[in-house]
């Protein structure tokens, strides 16, 4: 993985060094918080209901065992003993002292992390797909050009008072795990005639108005892509509203002015742009592509593997829902999930972080990612030692064998934090993975993707959820609506609304009938939600929700 400069760690030191010399006028009262509000947020940090929130960035969702054990301590020392992982690859603390951040940020600053924009209205954290450079489908690893983006985007001297906060993303596969289709700019990585360049989307995004993305450039050269980026971001920064911040976003200026204009625009800004970069800095982009060279596989007997899978019934379901694909003989892709039963979707505590430090650094070639799914990836990890690994994943809560399955539910931290939220999600989330676990059903209903917002903001994604959830205030009362057919993956889909929504005493029946539909109408038991949905139509779900004896039955 990349490791800082010279250059890296002096940047980072004195914005630390001037955030604390802000902090401090805060704390005195030379500041209002109005006058602290942009300078804190140009440094990750939020006022949300009870206390400030840190967001710190993990660029791409890479990190290693000596950050996360860093994260650990941070949790411990200067929180309540835990970390919130989010769907942008960041994790939150949520109750830190302003007096206590700037020392929290040099403890990151001490293991190359940092928190600087993870919030404002510039670029922000640079996400990828969490299988990269392990993944079997890969074309190529996008870490190393999403780590050349971080490093142009940051402290840009034109991008950092943007009209509205601009998200990137990079997919190196053809299956879509980075979401990109839901973000200003994604990048999936191509090859052309044996050379490898970008499909460009634009114009995605969720919130109050969703769009998805839509390719304005099906092949960038590799030497290209720093200046057609740089002319998509310039092109927006001029043409974006200022006058509304609902409509400052990029889709909203794609659907104003249209593809073909907005295209017109960024090919006569690119002119300008590639002639004074001069293509990307080849030397240094190939010094960043070897920070992500891949570790050294080794070629071991997995008969511990097969005789544990054959053995051990709770082993096998893990193994069959939580492994993926690994691009090398031998290995596995572990996905750890963050949603055991009535868990806080997202949320790790301290002594869960040092024991995937441990296992990491023991196993997995001290790599770790974060993933869109709030859940934590291993992706380097040789089946000899699943079975040990998994013994150490389930004495600390980590072994839930959900994956992909209703119980994995992501959710964003809703009212019970957010100071934007109208709706709780967490409390959802919880009561939707017990009772799904109560009525043992997880592994018959196969892959469904549950996704729920505690606003329209939608960090919780639920635009893209197979079920979607959106939690609303309606004169006083938290009231929840269903959207269902969304997808997150190559084939991108907006959910489509179901009808009127549901009280919290209510949802969690209506996502069971939901669930009880599409087991009765599924052609076969290999057939997904999101398929038959595809294939039925909103019809019979909407008549399970809405149907009076359902509901009678139901209750």
């Amino acid at each position: 993985m990349y490791d800082y400069t010279d250059f890296d760690a002096a940047f980072v030191a004195e914005r630390n060094r001037q955030f604390r010399a802000q902090v401090e006028r805060r704390i005195a009262g030379a500041l209002t918080e109005d006058e602290f509000k942009p300078l804190r947020l140009m440094n990750g940090l939020y006022l949300q209901l009870h206390a400030y929130m840190l967001r710190v960035a993990i660029p791409y969702g890479t990190l290693n065992g000596r950050q996360m054990r860093r994260l650990a301590e941070i949790a411990e020392r200067w929180d309540r003993g835990y970390g919130h992982f989010t769907t942008r690859q960041n994790i939150q603390f949520n109750w830190p002292a302003l007096r206590d951040v700037p020392d929290i940020l040099d403890a990151l600053a001490e293991v190359e992390m940092h928190a600087i924009q993870t919030s404002g209205n510039t670029i922000r954290n640079v996400t990828a797909d969490p299988f990269a450079g392990a993944a079997a489908d890969e074309i190529a690893d996008p870490r190393p050009v999403a780590e050349l983006i971080r490093q142009w985007s940051t402290d840009h001297p034109e991008f950092q008072f943007l009209p509205r906060k601009f998200k990137i993303a990079v997919a190196g596969s053809p299956n879509d795990r980075a979401v990109t289709a839901a973000h200003d700019l994604a990048l999936r990585i191509v090859e052309r005639d044996g050379a490898i360049g970008y499909t460009v989307l634009v114009g995605g995004g969720l919130g109050r108005t969703p769009m998805i993305g839509q390719v304005i450039n099906d092949f960038v050269p590799q030497a290209d892509l720093l200046p057609y980026i740089e002319a998509v971001v310039g092109v927006w920064n001029l043409l974006g509203r200022r006058d509304n911040k609902y409509k400052a976003r990029i889709k909203i200026t794609l659907h104003e002015h249209g593809m073909d204009e907005i295209r017109s625009l960024v090919e006569a800004r690119f002119i300008e742009t590639r002639a004074a970069f001069s293509g990307i800095d080849v030397p240094l982009f190939e010094a960043i592509k070897a920070a992500f060279t891949p570790p050294s596989f080794a070629k071991r007997p997995v008969s511990a593997f097969e005789r544990a899978y054959e053995a051990d019934p709770v082993f096998r379901s893990w193994a069959d829902t939580n492994l993926a694909e690994h691009r090398a003989e031998g290995h596995a892709i572990v996905q750890v999930s963050l949603k055991a039963h009535g868990a806080v979707p997202g949320d790790a505590t301290s002594a869960q972080m040092r024991v995937l430090a441990d296992i990491a650094e023991q196993f997995g070639h001290d790599e770790l990612r974060i993933s869109q799914d709030q859940n934590v990836i291993l992706p380097h990890v040789h089946k000899a030692d699943l079975p040990e690994i998994h013994a150490r994943l389930k004495s600390h809560g980590l072994a839930t064998a959900n994956i992909g399955r209703v119980s994995d539910i992501v959710a964003c931290p809703g009212m019970d934090y957010c100071a934007l939220a109208t709706a709780r999600s967490i409390p959802v989330a919880q009561q939707i993975a017990t009772r799904f676990d109560e009525l043992k059903l997880e592994h018959e209903i196969g892959a469904l993707r549950i996704k729920i917002s505690g606003c329209i903001n939608a960090c919780g994604h639920h635009h893209v959820g197979h079920i979607g959830i959106l939690g609303l205030d309606r004169a006083g009362v938290e009231t929840y609506q269903i959207t269902l057919g969304g997808d997150h993956t190559e084939t991108a889909a907006l959910g489509d609304r179901t009808g009127p929504g549901f009280g919290a005493d209510e949802i969690v029946p209506a996502i069971e009938r939901l669930v009880g539909a599409y087991l009765e109408h599924r052609d076969g038991k290999q057939e997904t939600f999101l398929e038959t949905y595809r294939r039925l139509g909103m019809a019979p779900f909407k008549a399970a929700l809405y149907d009076q004896e359902s509901r009678v039955a139901a209750e």
